[in-house]
């Protein structure tokens, strides 16, 4: 291929998680967004069953059509090369092309196996720059009780909750019930631990869905997370940097469903997006400000959309979790923040793009040799 000048843009998208599709549509609009004059893109995809695919596959993924070719991508872990390998399977042989270097990758994958961590480790391997939080970061941002933990250790304000493995559950039915009706009592939600955009949460208003909400939750994870329900507003705040973040204003989810559910964010359309949220100023900034806190205290970077009930009769502020990989099409709460914020969607993906190689620089001040003194 001909050296144009431009930078190399990975964009990997799909997944092995629950939320594929919706990790295709943010693909979509990123890609229908970014600035051809500066990048060149390869497309990255990856098959339910965890295939990595490149060029016409990938594009074929990303359009929901059906993928014949016995190409498969791989990304080598040896630094600062950042170079792909397309293996082609051929009978009993096997062939490793490798592909042109690339500058940057836009992880959109949302949910376990993309959002936890598990890229982000493969890429920091490869010395590869990538948009959106690091390793740790990532994966307290998808796992709601170790989130909860660092929150609580920072004095953030946060819901009380209970939460076990599924091992224990299944085992101590009765005492984890008794444990939830003394402190939590109805309602309450029921969550795994790892998931995103709502999946596998219950809300359960009495003791006879109890059982059933828990058994499904862990379903989709090892842990659950029980947390007490309140009668809230839900606010959501997108934040922005690495770090010195800022935040755009806050917004406001009214969900068409009993509570902002899969089938509410993406498959009904009737819910509300309110931006600006009708919020007093000194309410507003509170909820800034505790995006920020929120965001350095999972030393996130490069961007995330944090989440917050607003109860409605104590005026009471909770954090319910940080979103490292926000939803990303045209119409999520993430870039519609800040588009009227004064962001709009090009220059936010542009923005995150820079701030990918702002962190990258950055990490790579760092020693990684060391010899003692006095040597």
């Amino acid at each position: 291929m001909m050296k144009t000048g431009k930078k190399r843009l990975g964009i990997i998208f799909g997944g092995r998680s629950s939320e594929h599709e919706v990790s295709i549509v943010s693909a979509k609009s990123i890609l229908g967004v970014i600035d051809t004059s500066i990048y060149d893109v390869e497309l990255i995809g990856i098959t339910r069953q965890g295939g990595w695919l490149v060029g016409s596959d990938a594009k074929s993924l990303l359009e929901g059509k059906t993928i014949t070719s016995r190409e498969r991508l791989y990304i080598p872990a040896t630094p600062r090369e950042g170079r792909l390998a397309l293996v082609t399977r051929q009978k009993d042989a096997s062939f490793v092309r490798l592909l042109e270097k690339l500058d940057v990758v836009f992880p959109v994958l949302h949910g376990p196996y993309g959002e936890d961590g598990t890229i982000q480790g493969l890429l920091e391997m490869a010395g590869i720059p990538y948009v959106g939080a690091g390793v740790a970061a990532s994966a307290v941002g998808m796992d709601k009780i170790l989130m909860e933990d660092i929150f609580d250790a920072n004095n953030l304000p946060t819901l009380e909750s209970i939460h076990f493995t599924r091992k224990f559950w299944r085992k101590n039915r009765k005492t984890v019930f008794e444990v939830m009706q003394l402190r939590l009592g109805y309602p309450c939600f029921v969550k795994p631990a790892n998931t995103g955009s709502s999946v596998g949460i219950t809300k359960v208003h009495a003791q006879e869905g109890l059982e059933d909400a828990v058994d499904y939750a862990a379903e989709f994870d090892r842990k659950v997370l029980v947390q007490k329900g309140i009668d809230a507003r839900e606010i959501e705040c997108s934040v922005l940097g690495n770090d010195d973040p800022e935040t755009s204003v806050p917004g406001e989810i009214v969900p068409s469903r009993e509570f902002y559910d899969y089938n509410a964010k993406y498959v009904d359309g009737t819910s509300k997006l309110i931006i600006p949220a009708k919020l007093p100023k000194k309410t507003a900034k509170e909820i800034q400000e505790l995006a920020v806190s929120a965001y350095k205290a999972i030393d996130c970077a490069g961007m995330a959309r944090v989440d917050f009930f607003l109860e409605r009769n104590t005026g009471y502020i909770y954090i319910n979790e940080v979103n490292t990989i926000p939803g990303f099409t045209s119409i999520s709460m993430y870039p519609k923040l800040w588009e009227v914020s004064g962001i709009p969607y090009p220059e936010l993906v542009k923005k995150l793009i820079d701030l990918a190689f702002e962190r990258f620089e950055d990490k790579a001040n760092c020693k990684t040799t060391y010899t003692p003194p006095g040597k």
